[in-house]
């Protein structure tokens, strides 16, 4: 993460309630796991479109939802930091509008590698317990056992996903392209470096993590969507309207 505090005061109404509604559905999540043990993520997150959880509303809640402390912070710090400038520059449609497809893009092509992924997995499994009719209850019985080569499987089918991250990353990459010779001071190292740099790097990073590590708990390839239809939305608004900065 960089350090900017933006070239304009104030925190502009959209951000601001963003950050509020965030801010309240993690306590939310807190209070219902203290007081009824409801994992609220379990509800609102997001899961695979073929996971009997699936629900198709998760595909807007699981924004406003997170995993931790450390989660929400550096999520809505990220938001703030950047996301101000952009509202002040576009105004507060424009930027509510960026910020929902950017994070609807990161669902798509989550939702795309993930169905990939599984699919593979599942062909795996099939193959290694010879297995003709493979529905969901035998997964579910080979992910209960411990058995490693359905591991992925029951992560993709039974493991929602939550976070703003993948909007988060779109208004990274907006402000990359908005201000690309800003400044960023970073925390490790700390150095300056400018933010088209940056957001490059970070893109990289995120691709070779995605492809790296798969397994791992974090959706590399739901950032990359965010910045990837942001991308694609400035470059659409350049084309309609012009220099629309």
């Amino acid at each position: 993460m960089s350090m900017y505090f933006g070239r304009i005061g104030g925190t502009p109404p959209i951000v601001k309630n963003l950050i509020i509604i965030n801010v309240l559905m993690f306590f939310a999540l807190l209070g219902f796991q203290a007081a009824f043990s409801t994992d609220l993520n379990r509800i609102l997150g997001l899961y695979y479109f073929k996971s009997p959880y699936f629900q198709p509303y998760q595909i807007v809640t699981h924004m406003f939802m997170h995993g931790s402390i450390g989660h929400i912070f550096f999520n809505m710090f990220a938001l703030w930091m950047f996301g101000k400038v952009l509202e002040q520059v576009w105004g507060g449609k424009r930027f509510l509008i960026y910020y929902f497809v950017t994070g609807l893009g990161a669902v798509f092509l989550h939702m795309l590698v993930n169905h990939f992924e599984i699919a593979s997995a599942m062909k795996e499994v099939a193959e290694a317990y010879k297995i003709n009719d493979f529905d969901e209850q035998i997964v579910r019985q080979l992910v209960q056992s411990g058995d490693p080569l359905a591991h992925r499987v029951g992560v993709g089918l039974y493991v929602p996903t939550v976070g703003a991250s993948g909007a988060v990353f779109g208004v990274l990459l907006a402000f990359g392209m908005l201000f690309p010779n800003t400044r960023l001071m970073l925390l490790f190292p700390p150095i300056p470096i400018k933010a088209k740099y940056f957001v490059i790097g970070y893109g990289v990073l995120e691709l070779y993590l995605g492809i790296t590590q798969s397994e791992s708990n974090i959706a590399h390839f739901a950032h990359l969507g965010g910045m990837l239809f942001g991308f694609l939305l400035i470059k659409y608004w350049n084309y309609d309207r012009g220099n629309f900065y």
